[in-house]
């Protein structure tokens, strides 16, 4: 990575093991839903959907028209749900590219029946329920008319129903959504034992009982490598972080105690300091306001972010440096150098946000360097 200023390291062959553990733990039945939105969280979708279609994922799940046509371009063999309402100039993709779209109401039931109708075809959909997420969905309270429509429709082909859980940790009202959903698809699965009904991501899921209309999870950070909650059924799944984030030191200089540090002069040195300069900033994904609590890797040793983080630099303290670290090496954020780590989520805490925001924040500019060899 010699000529590299700042690059993210995918682990292609960390995120092959972590789906196969993932599978290993799920019962039998149980549809893989792999959720790739936003550039499958920062990792690069077509790298990565590529490893997970050859790893073997039953379905994939994105968040609009754009990133299924995305994958849809690498291969014709994986259903793909979107997620996300359509806008009208866009249903005819569904036709187009073979997409799944989530339905939420009468007025995306019409159209998706004109379109099909018109095209001679059927359109292949998932009913999304509204159980207390309060976006997309229908309520529901209001859903048995919309399902009875849905069922009667000659040009809706109903292959799948979902809701979805804003706050997993709060059992109690986690439970009722479940019951609430569960009430008002019946009429679905009588019709089709068979469909995909899916509620629960690695957060939700608490169990997994062979009795259960449930036969689908939607997976998308903990194939990642970010680990769900400890009272979930896949806590004990034991996943490795998929990517690292490096950059490299481009410059060391003194400073006299009593000078300031980066905008604001926020940061005030109380010391004669060696100060270095990290070639990446808040314009990369290094998160605006850790300084003073983010740590950075150099030669294994953790050294202190100071001051606050510029959009094309960092600022880093290396006055108790033992080996006093030179101009281009390299500076790890996020990851390994040898048995020094720093985890994904240890910096999202200090940049005051959540490791998939975190992820998602990696920009354009930052080159992805994917790993692919097979162990």
């Amino acid at each position: 990575m010699q000529n590299l200023r700042c690059w993210a390291e995918i682990d292609l062959a960390a995120l092959e093991r972590n789906l196969n553990k993932i599978r290993s733990a799920l019962p039998e039945g149980i549809q893989y839903i792999s959720v790739v939105k936003a550039d499958a969280y920062g990792h690069g979708i077509h790298p990565t959907a590529a490893r997970l279609m050859q790893t073997g994922v039953d379905l994939f799940a994105v968040a609009n028209v754009k990133e299924a046509i995305d994958i849809r371009e690498m291969g014709t063999g994986w259903p793909i749900l979107i997620l996300g309402p359509l806008l009208k100039e866009e249903d005819e993709a569904i036709i187009e590219y073979d997409l799944i779209p989530s339905l939420s109401n009468e007025e995306e039931l019409t159209r998706f029946s004109k379109l099909a109708h018109a095209e001679g075809r059927s359109i292949e959909v998932h009913l999304k329920i509204d159980t207390g997420m309060g976006r997309m969905g229908c309520w529901w309270e209001h859903a048995p008319k919309l399902i009875d429509k849905v069922l009667s429709s000659k040009d809706i082909d109903l292959q799948g129903v979902l809701t979805h859980f804003p706050i997993p940790q709060d059992s109690e009202f986690t439970d009722q959504q479940r019951e609430n959903f569960l009430s008002v698809i019946k009429p679905a699965l009588i019709q089709n034992p068979d469909l995909l009904v899916h509620a629960d991501n690695s957060s939700s899921l608490q169990t997994m009982h062979r009795n259960s209309p449930f036969n689908g999870i939607r997976v998308g950070l903990l194939q990642f490598g970010i680990a769900p909650p400890r009272d979930s059924a896949l806590a004990d799944i034991h996943v490795e972080p998929v990517l690292s984030f490096h950059s490299r030191l481009a410059l060391v200089k003194d400073l006299p105690k009593g000078a300031s540090i980066s905008y604001g002069c926020e940061k005030i040195l109380e010391r004669d300091s060696r100060i270095g300069v990290i070639a990446a900033g808040y314009g990369d994904a290094i998160p605006l306001h850790c300084g003073g609590k983010a740590m950075a890797l150099i030669n294994q040793k953790s050294y202190p972010i100071v001051g606050r983080v510029t959009m094309d630099q960092t600022l880093i303290d290396l006055t108790d440096s033992e080996n006093e670290p030179q101009a281009g090496e390299m500076v790890t954020f996020i990851g390994k150098q040898n048995n020094a780590h720093i985890g994904l989520s240890e910096l999202a805490k200090h940049g005051n946000t959540i490791e998939w925001e975190l992820l998602c924040s990696i920009t354009k500019r930052v080159p992805r360097v994917y790993l692919t060899k097979r162990e």
